[in-house]
C-alpha cells in the first residue's frame, strides 16, 4: 500500500493504490477545498507534488490536462483527480480564509506585545 504524506501537516497514512489524492485527505482530516464534489470543475482543489515524484501518482486525465494545461509538468495537480500510484508527498496550500484569520492574529499579538 502506498504511502501518502501531507504537508505542511506532516499527517501519513497508508491508502490502496488508485484512490485519489482527495480521498486520502479525507481519510487523513486534511482539508483540501473543493465545491464540484470531485468533477474537476472547480479548480479549488490544486495541491503540488514535489517534482521528483511524478511517477507517485496516475498520469493526468484528459479532464485535469485540459484544466490545468502545463502545470502538471510543475507539480500542480488537481487532488480529486490525481491517483496514488505509489508513496508521494503532497503540499496543501493554506485555506484563504484560514490565512486572513491567522494573519489578523499574528496583527493583534503584534500590537499587543508593542503596548507592553
Amino acid at each position: 500500500m502506498p504511502k501518502i504524506t501531507f504537508l505542511p501537516d506532516g499527517i501519513s497514512l497508508d491508502v490502496h493504490a488508485g484512490t485519489t489524492l482527495l480521498d486520502a485527505a479525507g481519510k487523513a482530516r486534511v482539508a483540501v477545498r473543493t465545491r464540484c464534489g470531485g468533477q474537476a470543475s472547480c479548480l479549488m482543489c490544486k495541491v503540488h507534488v514535489k517534482p521528483d515524484q511524478p511517477a507517485a501518482l496516475q498520469q493526468p486525465t484528459a479532464r485535469e490536462q485540459r484544466k490545468l494545461g502545463l502545470l502538471p509538468s510543475e507539480g500542480i495537480r488537481l487532488a480529486c483527480q490525481a491517483r496514488i500510484v505509489a508513496d508521494v508527498t503532497v503540499h496543501v496550500p493554506e485555506d484563504p480564509l484560514k490565512a486572513a484569520i491567522r494573519k489578523k492574529l499574528e496583527d493583534q499579538n503584534r500590537e499587543r506585545d508593542q503596548l507592553w
